[in-house]
């Protein structure tokens, strides 16, 4: 066993590392943006400072691995899930939309209560990277609401329905809410990003079947004029159930599913899974009161000018119900 100066301890466990005190780390983290988010507009030498103790506990993991000369993809599930979040809040504009959102469910909350004559009542917000959606408790002294990181760009009625059901209990209206934007796309993307961060990437376009480059300088030619410069371009390893690519724009990086990579799927169909994602690097991202706008209206409209968007669609329909 061996500790650092943030408290981290490593422990072999078989080939994978645990890394001790990592989540007493994240608790402390929590409660900090918890108590930052009483607030819509929170100082920035405290954003500042929470993004500097997220980013050196990111560096002291990634220096723990490379003393082991491993990387974070062979830390045990709780200990990567736990950096990997870490490293998704070290992105500034995660952060502070991590920090809205927070903000937004506290105040929900907040509101609710006090119509009840129970505003004294503790109450304590958290998006995480969990397993399930959420996990609500309520007691006649303490609201516990835990939320999975995918909903941090959810709508104001999607937030409600999860307080709701936290408060209240599960009614059908709350549960088609909240099941609704878990299947949406900008759920999705968060939770991609979430299991990108710790993976293990060999940066090699070329698949078992198809080719990435081949593909980009086809739809950049045939789509965009030959104007798009090249992202990264990799297949990842991970199994998906609803989305088959994401684009990093941090890294200027598409990342398209290995579930594509098959003899037995056409062609159009990874073509499409990667020019939706080359639609994002083109479009980038709209920020509209505080909340996350990748797919808009215009967005849209371009694609849909794939020339086999109907039939891609039906495909990815299909892969997705069949991987349930």
């Amino acid at each position: 066993m061996n500790a650092d100066k943030f408290g981290f301890q490593q422990t072999l466990k078989r080939d994978n590392i645990s890394i001790k005190n990592i989540k007493i780390q994240q608790d402390y983290i929590l409660k900090n943006i918890f108590n930052l988010a009483s607030q819509l507009y929170t100082y920035t030498n405290q954003i500042q400072q929470l993004n500097h103790t997220l980013n050196h506990a990111v560096s002291t993991i990634e220096n723990i691995c490379a003393t082991q000369q491993i990387t974070p993809a062979n830390l045990t599930n709780s200990s990567r899930k736990i950096y990997s979040w870490f490293k998704f809040l070290s992105d500034e504009q995660n952060l502070q939309l991590h920090l809205n959102s927070t903000y937004r469910v506290r105040q929900i909350i907040e509101k609710t209560l006090s119509t009840e004559n129970q505003s004294a009542v503790e109450v304590m917000v958290e998006f995480t990277n969990l397993a399930g959606l959420y996990q609500g408790k309520r007691s006649s002294k303490v609201v516990e609401l835990k939320i999975n990181e995918g909903f941090i760009n959810a709508e104001e009625e999607v937030l409600k329905a999860l307080v709701k059901c936290t408060l209240f209990g599960k009614n059908p209206e709350s549960t088609r809410l909240i099941r609704g934007f878990a299947s949406s796309e900008e759920y999705s993307s968060v939770i991609l990003e979430l299991d990108l961060v710790a993976e293990v990437i060999a940066e090699n376009p070329q698949g078992n079947f198809y080719n990435l480059n081949e593909l980009f300088d086809q739809l950049n030619f045939e789509y965009f004029a030959a104007n798009i410069v090249k992202p990264r371009l990799v297949w990842s390893q991970i199994k998906t159930y609803r989305k088959f690519g994401h684009y990093e724009p941090a890294r200027d990086r598409v990342v398209i599913s290995t579930t594509l990579d098959n003899l037995h799927i056409p062609k159009f169909v990874a073509e499409f899974v990667l020019y939706h994602e080359l639609l994002h690097k083109y479009h980038g991202t709209k920020w509209v009161n505080g909340k996350r706008m990748v797919h808009t209206s215009q967005f849209r409209s371009d694609e849909r000018k794939f020339k086999f968007y109907t039939e891609a669609d039906e495909w990815l329909k299909k892969l997705t119900f069949h991987q349930r």
